[in-house]
């Protein structure tokens, strides 16, 4: 009863992912060509810079946090902008991968806003963690792939956003750690629960109990980031890592990758027999795609295929 429970819910999950809409809405965040220069700016509106590429990169979307003077640290703003940008990015079928990065040098995101939350009354703290909690948990159930840029310090929330993410790549010299047992409270926007299931239990709890800090090279053995690489005098090593990856991701066929995310993600979640079914339904829904008919015709005709999404 339970694994048909499972597939009901899986099948329904799929059907919301064929909702195709069309994106017609510019982000609440600004949109910008390329992938340039990083911009700074105490305009609150400015916080959370949205980018979709263009060209042969048409498809990339980078989301990038701006705080500068508070460390990209985690606000009620942010949470807002970030959750309206995570919207927009799940109605917009044509988006293949998204980057979460950092347009701060030296750091990622360092957690939550604590002057912010000094100034709110105890009965508003509550609320404001379950909203941040309900924007990392929306992120993790984008349908296309996610890859977190880690090119500095990702604290508390800062490293819950990234542990939401499918792929987590830092630069040598990032410092990543869960230290919310430093203030006497837990993680509490999904950090006790993806952490144990990204580098194991024991490890898990010895890192949250001990609030301890790893650099990127460390996250790297534990198998807390896929990818460490060195570290370049512009700070955006990370980044253009991630970068590369999505341009091997982008071409690939797209219906076909959310299929394989929502396979692994729904089926690392219950007993291997579920997980087979729950793969054969998500095979299901290539079979009758245009996309699948154009690989087999490219194949054939020993040319690169063109992917519609359809």
């Amino acid at each position: 009863m339970a694994a048909q429970a499972t597939y009901r819910g899986l099948l329904q999950a799929m059907s919301c992912s064929r909702q195709y809409v069309a994106f017609a809405k510019v982000s609440s965040a600004s949109r910008l060509n390329g992938h340039g220069a990083r911009h700074y700016s105490a305009d609150p509106s400015e916080d959370l810079r949205v980018r979709h590429l263009d060209g042969e990169d048409a498809g990339i979307v980078v989301v990038g946090i701006n705080r500068p003077k508070a460390k990209n640290s985690i606000s009620k703003n942010l949470v807002k902008m970030m959750s309206e940008a995570v919207e927009d990015i799940k109605k917009d079928n044509r988006v293949r991968s998204v980057i979460i990065c950092s347009l701060v040098p030296g750091i990622f995101c360092a957690g939550a806003d604590l002057k912010e939350r000094s100034k709110m009354h105890q009965s508003e703290v509550g609320p404001f963690v379950s909203k941040a909690r309900a924007l990392i948990t929306e992120l993790g159930n984008l349908p296309v792939p996610t890859i977190a840029a880690i090119d500095g310090a990702a604290l508390g929330g800062g490293l819950e956003m990234a542990l939401a993410c499918d792929i987590r790549i830092t630069s040598n010299t990032a410092r990543m750690g869960l230290v919310e047992t430093k203030l006497a409270i837990i993680p509490g926007a999904g950090g006790t629960q993806r952490l144990p299931r990204v580098i194991g239990v024991s490890l898990a709890k010895e890192l949250i109990f001990a609030a301890r800090v790893v650099d990127g090279t460390e996250a790297c053995r534990l198998g807390l980031a896929s990818h460490s690489v060195e570290q370049n005098k512009s700070g955006d090593a990370a980044y253009l890592r991630a970068l590369e990856l999505a341009r091997e991701i982008n071409p690939q066929g797209p219906i076909a990758i959310r299929m394989a995310k929502l396979a692994i993600n729904q089926g690392t979640e219950v007993d291997l027999s579920t997980g087979l079914a729950i793969e054969e339904a998500c095979y299901a829904q290539v079979i009758p795609t245009k996309d699948r008919l154009e690989g087999l015709s490219a194949f054939k005709e020993k040319r690169r295929p063109h992917f519609k999404g359809e």
